[in-house]
């Protein structure tokens, strides 16, 4: 749905996974290395975000290094929301190599 060519079907998408988001990690995360459309890619971080799943914190965690300053956003929101040993572990290693504030 969220490849619709409707904007309101592609939302309602991205709503209905939003509220199921931690019962599709493992299928949000492969869908989100196979991503190359920017938007869908800030959608599926975001949603991988919303898991609140310490499955989500590999990717999580590679985006913290990225250039792309939406995805380090939602990397940075996500690993926030985990509130885990790792993930605090993670931002900490990220501030110090200067990659987030």
């Amino acid at each position: 749905m969220m490849r619709a060519a409707d904007p309101q079907r592609r939302e309602d998408g991205f709503d209905f996974l939003r509220e199921h988001a931690d019962s599709y990690v493992a299928e949000l995360a492969a869908e989100f290395d196979r991503e190359s459309d920017h938007g869908l890619r800030c959608w599926l971080l975001e949603l991988l975000s919303e898991a609140r799943s310490p499955d989500a914190l590999p990717v999580l965690t590679v985006q913290l290094a990225n250039d792309d300053e939406a995805l380090r956003f939602w990397a940075v929101r996500g690993l926030e929301m985990l509130d885990t040993r790792e993930s605090r572990e993670a931002l900490h290693r990220a501030r110090a190599n200067g990659w987030i504030d």
